[in-house]
């Protein structure tokens, strides 16, 4: 929302500058979340001055052009080369000075620079209307008529002024600020300045030769509806002072007619529509809901359907507008307007909320009357629109204001209690403070007693209906910056830290995995139980039996997702479907004692090759190292980084490892043994995972951490560490760690070998180590003695040999 400092300044005389009741009204609850200053006519002729020709004689070299010497208010007069015809001495005239920036009508902006023409020196130009924007005209240089001294600001001299305009962030719940009025209001609450709104006193009626009946047939959609008549119109362009007010907070004028009404619109809260009175049957309005289905043309040449919701305004005949959001094709102020009737009313809320939603129309009025606007203001915006109109479009008021309000709006009565107030804000503001600020407010004490108040809360302020929300409003004015905070503070409430949701978690990483290629397969938590036991001597005492089962093939729950996921690997291979990721999110049951124990698992299986051959990409088989790529991304998304990798331990797998934080396995992978595969009839290499989802999920860290970007530039460094093959990477990486805590950022392995080159049981690994201080750039002398401690410790714990 944006709101003139000018026009504001009409409606409360406040005596501050704009940065500082910007902060006033920032800190009681209206976000200024900016100051822009709006100029007349860009650039508000800056370096702009009027000047005196005191000399003009012919150029030399040029039969247009004219060298003349202009006195701007200096010690010396400038001399300026101009090539308009009408420069005489003795002219009065605008000086463009050097340095100074123009922006001609329908043109670039151009900077004046001191310049030859010709030969001839020129220090600022004589400008004409269209070179600084303020006409059209290009015949001559503008030839002043004032005794103004040289060197006045040429702004001065046509009038022109800048405002400062704020931009609020206007919240859903303050619908009473949703204007300059409302906004004055505020500002009579935070300082000692009166709101005083403009005198209509002088409204007074011409006639009553243009009476137009009202009817509202919905009045819990319509509590109020006034209008007026005007006779005589004249819809032209606006003056200046209105086209100058809607241009500073953004609107585009149309003609006085409707410039007035969005002009009141934005002054007092209150929306208004003109319509065309002779365009009005049976000189009668209507408020009624519409008939479903109905056709209906809006202003905008959209044909529209009407929903039997939609609360209209309708002549005689048929409808005009759809109640406080859009105006019908053929209500609309025109050129060949000459009679209006002027609507000023208020509606429900939810009912043009509704409208406003189902007809996707935003609109200044509907943003206003579907928040809340003033029942109680109806009447006085009628009177300052319709002086407003016959001052700038003149015509007469040809009829008596017809208001039907059927039940008045009754203001919120509230109790307060004053211990009350003191409790929700934290420490005693005073009894004649708080009353001080509510008068402020407008908000009326029908009682006082020694306890409690008796307010009644004016209409217009929608969300104040309650206690709470009463000390709310006293808070704001009062201040949030002046409760003071104690030493030690304390609550009665400790919110408790939010639990992983473990559904999120699990959309999460399906996403996760079905971005990277796998599909989702869901598996019978039965099986057979001669997956488990080779023979009939070998009884596995820990699976979860059935006891009354129906088919031999379903006879246990299952122990472990492999088998059921082989089966699914089985059934695809045999229908030629060999490349297969697949990854499933289930329970596994088994017996322990007595009870039985249930635990979710996630699989991952991957067989065939990584991706389908294409002319770009050949395709690859999947590797170990594919498929702890997948399940280290798993971990990282749900913020489990904190593992060891450990030698493999799982009865199905082989050529593997274990993640693992302390004692807790986390993740499992490795290949499958073939021999359980042929257990399936499965005869392809599969890579399988499992991933611990319980303790994963209870243990996930949901929260971010976010750094400072490093102001100094990161190092790196290789090394080629000749090693043992059964040494680990995990191994280097923890040995890096502990040996350098401060400076490493990350390490890498970026190559390995094993071959003839080097001597049989050894490999070579090229490892990356990525450096950084965050206090300072790293010198060559910390690097190398970094990278040297390094060196030492692989040397001595791991046997490692250092390539050079």
């Amino acid at each position: 929302m944006l709101i003139s400092f000018d026009w504001l300044k009409q409606l409360i005389a406040i005596n501050k500058p704009a940065t500082e009741v910007a902060a006033l009204l920032t800190d009681s609850g209206l976000e200024v979340e900016g100051l822009e200053t709006f100029e007349v006519i860009k650039g508000g002729l800056q370096g702009i001055v009027i000047g005196e020709v005191l000399t003009c004689e012919k150029h030399p070299d040029a039969d247009k052009l004219r060298i003349t010497t202009v006195n701007i208010g200096l010690e010396q007069p400038k001399q300026i080369v101009c090539g308009a015809a009408n420069v005489a001495a003795g002219q009065k005239v605008v000086v463009a000075t050097e340095n100074a920036v123009l922006y001609p009508s329908g043109g670039e902006s151009f900077q004046i620079k001191k310049s030859k023409i010709r030969g001839a020196v020129s220090e600022g130009m004589i400008c004409a209307e269209d070179e600084i924007g303020i006409g059209t005209s290009h015949a001559g240089i503008i030839v002043l008529d004032t005794d103004l001294p040289n060197g006045t600001p040429a702004a001065e001299y046509f009038g022109l002024s800048s405002d400062t305009v704020f931009e609020i962030g206007l919240t859903p719940n303050r619908a009473d600020a949703a204007s300059h009025y409302g906004v004055a209001r505020e500002l009579q609450a935070l300082t000692d300045a009166k709101v005083a709104l403009p005198d209509v006193s002088v409204f007074n009626l011409s006639n009553t030769n243009r009476n137009i009946a009202i009817e509202i047939q919905d009045a819990a959609g319509c509590p109020r509806y006034a209008g007026l008549t005007i006779s005589g119109v004249k819809v032209g362009e606006s003056p200046e002072w209105l086209r100058n007010r809607l241009r500073a907070i953004g609107l585009s004028p149309i003609n006085n007619v409707v410039d007035v009404t969005n002009y009141v619109l934005h002054e007092l809260g209150q929306p208004l529509h003109a319509f065309d009175a002779d365009k009005i049957a049976g000189n009668k309005i209507v408020v009624k809901r519409a008939d479903e289905g109905a056709a209906f043309v809006t202003l905008d040449g959209v044909e529209r359907k009407l929903r039997s919701t939609d609360l209209m305004i309708c002549n005689a005949d048929e409808p005009m507008v759809i109640a406080g959001v859009f105006g019908g094709k053929k209500s609309g102020v025109s050129e060949e307007t000459v009679n209006i009737f002027l609507e000023s009313a208020y509606f429900n809320p939810t009912s043009i909320r509704k409208s406003s939603q189902v007809h996707g129309l935003k609109t200044d009025s509907s943003f206003r009357f579907e928040r809340g606007t003033d029942p109680n203001i109806v009447p006085y915006a009628l009177k300052r629109a319709a002086l407003l109109i016959q001052e700038v479009a003149g015509g007469e008021i040809s009829s008596e204001i017809t208001d039907v309000y059927p039940e008045p709006v009754q203001p919120f009565q509230i109790s307060l209690s004053l211990s009350r107030v003191d409790k929700l804000i934290g420490q005693a503001i005073g009894r004649e403070r708080i009353i001080e600020i509510l008068t402020d407010l407008n908000i009326e004490i029908k009682e006082e007693t020694e306890t409690h108040l008796v307010l009644l809360v004016p209409p217009h302020k929608v969300d104040v209906t309650r206690e709470a929300d009463v000390i709310e409003e006293v808070l704001r004015i009062y201040g949030y910056n002046n409760i003071a905070l104690k030493e030690n503070i304390a609550t009665s409430f400790l919110a408790k830290f939010p639990q992983p949701n473990p559904e999120e978690l699990k959309q999460k990483i399906s996403n996760l995995l079905t971005g990277s290629g796998f599909s989702e397969i869901i598996t019978n938590s039965l099986t057979d139980s001669a997956y488990y036991e080779k023979g009939a001597e070998d009884k596995d005492e820990t699976l979860a039996r059935i006891v009354n089962y129906n088919s031999e093939e379903l006879d246990v729950m299952r122990k472990t997702l492999v088998f059921s996921g082989l089966e699914v690997i089985r059934r695809n291979v045999n229908r030629k479907q060999k490349d297969l990721k697949l990854y499933e999110l289930g329970k596994v049951y088994a017996k322990a004692g007595e009870k039985y124990k249930e635990q979710q698992k996630l699989a991952l299986f991957v067989t065939g090759n990584t991706a389908a051959e294409t002319w770009s990409q050949k395709s690859e088989k999947t590797t170990f190292h594919y498929l702890a790529g997948v399940v280290q991304n798993v971990l990282t998304k749900l913020a489990r980084t904190d593992f060891t990798l450990q030698p493999l331990q799982h009865p199905y797998l082989s050529g593997g490892v274990n993640y693992q934080k302390n004692d807790v396995v986390l993740a499992q992978v490795g290949l499958l043994d073939a021999q359980v595969c042929k257990r399936i009839d499965v005869k392809e290499q599969v890579w399988y995972a499992e991933l611990n989802w319980d303790y994963l999920v209870k243990n996930s860290k949901s929260q971010l951490v976010f750094e400072e970007l490093a102001k100094f530039p990161e190092v790196r460094r290789d090394l080629s560490l000749v090693i043992d093959k059964g040494i680990t990477f995990d191994q280097i990486k923890t040995i890096a760690q502990r040996t350098e805590r401060k400076l490493l950022q990350d390490i890498n392995v970026f190559d390995v070998y094993e071959g003839d080159k080097i001597e049989a049981g050894k490999k070579a690994y090229a490892i990356s180590f990525t450096l950084l201080d965050k206090q300072q750039t790293l010198t060559d002398k910390v690097i190398d003695a970094t990278m040297n401690r390094l060196m030492q410790q692989f040397e001595k714990q791991l046997g490692a040999v250092i390539r050079k």
